[in-house]
């Protein structure tokens, strides 16, 4: 049995298939039921107004929506922040510039090391004829 902190509410709870106790796991239900309630209700609503309305913290909401509790498809209004700069979106963890802005620095991080392992590698070769032409001469 792995023991564990509950992450939600700190008590001490035997982990296993669930990420925080049963305490906690129940309220974490009633939120959702709360929501899911709200929506049929308001089909139109957005994340904010459902968290006002509902009690229930937008990062939660948002966690309900990435594990597909809520669908994106009957909240035609609904979207939730981009993990990096917190832009509204309605698929994924980032936001296209925030996607993008990512791809390039990890392009230019690759051709960074790239041309460090080229001049790297240039040095070795260079040492190494070195020391051929060295034994060379004698």
């Amino acid at each position: 049995m792995n023991l564990d902190n509950c992450p939600r509410c700190g008590k001490l709870f035997a982990k296993g298939i669930r990420e925080v106790c049963t305490v906690c796991t129940r309220d974490i239900d009633k939120e959702y039921e709360l929501c899911a309630n709200y929506l049929r209700e308001y089909k139109g609503a957005i994340i904010t107004e459902l968290s006002d309305e509902t009690g229930v913290s937008i990062k939660q909401i948002t966690k309900f929506i990435r594990e597909g509790r809520i669908s994106m498809v009957n909240a035609p209004n609904m979207s939730y922040p981009c993990e990096s700069c917190g832009t509204l979106i309605r698929e994924g963890h980032l936001c296209d510039n925030c996607r993008n802005r990512l791809t390039n620095a990890a392009q230019e991080m690759k051709g960074n090391l790239a041309k460090k392992e080229e001049l790297k590698g240039s040095s070795s070769t260079q040492t190494a004829y070195r020391g051929i032409d060295r034994y060379k001469d004698r």
